[in-house]
């Protein structure tokens, strides 16, 4: 019986066999796709150092015998061992750019992108912003896409884990802003000095029953990234705490905690939480002013 390194041979053959694998396994898509045909588009076009759009030139190119074991290996390394998609290729997409991941960070997925290429408007009006916190940065990916947006602001990429700052550093060193972005180690606001203007955060949040349920693919990801108690608000909990002394006047607050948000709630029922919606999709973001804190 032959392989299929050696009955498959162009772009088009590897999209067709990677997806018919794929809609085969019991596999989980939630890092970076959400179906099987995207995520064979981006195994194949991103092994192969193509781009995900406008690609049809080169759907029926022959790849090298090199390029065919590298497309295989990935996938059955994908369907065998659940590794999500992201790690495999060393890198994932937020807000329209790329980022280095691997297993030191979570796989970016937050919808607080959609809101930073917004200008986080309408909630910023016109106030300048001069300082920014990504607090438990991971990849950087939030920060980073931040100081994209606003091009005079200074940024600190805050984590615990020296893990995730390397990889935060590589990333501000491949989007070239290390003049105005910079990590710091910090727990929480341990470690902090000065006040910010915006602070960003998508914390640990996940709750112990969640954790428990998680598909396989979540098991490569750090669940310091993760998880945070029983009912995932032991971080919020933190931030809440103490944020209002690391914001300016008119300053914002925005924290990502998924499916906790009703914990939350419940746990602050006269706190005045904005909670945000999205085009895209993503859910349990609030918002909070420096006064509302107060």
């Amino acid at each position: 019986m032959s392989s299929p390194i050696e009955d498959l041979h162009t772009v088009r053959d590897y999209l067709r066999y990677v997806s018919s694998r794929f809609a085969d396994s019991p596999l989980y898509f939630g890092h970076g796709t959400d179906n099987v045909w995207d995520e064979s588009v981006q195994l194949v076009m991103r092994s192969l150092h193509l781009p995900l759009e406008n690609n049809t030139l080169f759907l029926d190119a022959r790849l090298t015998r090199e390029e065919r074991a590298l497309i295989l290996e990935r996938m059955q390394r994908r369907i065998d061992d659940r590794v999500p998609l992201a790690y495999l290729l060393g890198e994932a997409w937020f807000m329209g750019l790329p980022f280095h991941v691997d297993e030191r960070v979570l796989v970016p997925r937050s919808p607080l992108g959609e809101l930073i290429q917004g200008g986080l408007q309408p909630w910023l009006g016109n106030k300048p912003v001069g300082r920014i916190l990504d607090l438990c940065t991971g990849s950087g990916c939030i920060g980073i896409a931040a100081a994209s947006v606003f091009e005079d602001a200074e940024v600190d990429l805050a984590d615990i884990s020296t893990d995730a700052l390397d990889v935060a550093a590589v990333n501000i060193d491949y989007h070239e802003v290390g003049d105005r972005v910079s990590t710091v180690r910090a727990d929480v606001f341990d470690g902090l000095e000065g006040r910010y203007d915006v602070i960003l955060s998508n914390p640990p949040y996940v709750d112990a029953d969640d954790i428990a349920d998680m598909p396989a693919e979540y098991g490569h990801e750090p669940e310091l990234g993760l998880a945070a108690g029983r009912d995932g608000l032991d971080i919020a909990h933190r931030i809440l705490a103490r944020a209002a002394d690391y914001l300016n006047p008119g300053g914002l607050l925005i924290v990502e905690v998924g499916n906790s948000w009703v914990a939350l709630q419940e746990a602050y029922p006269d706190m005045p939480f904005t909670w945000l919606e999205f085009e895209n999709g993503g859910d349990g973001v609030f918002l909070l002013t420096a006064e509302d804190l107060h």
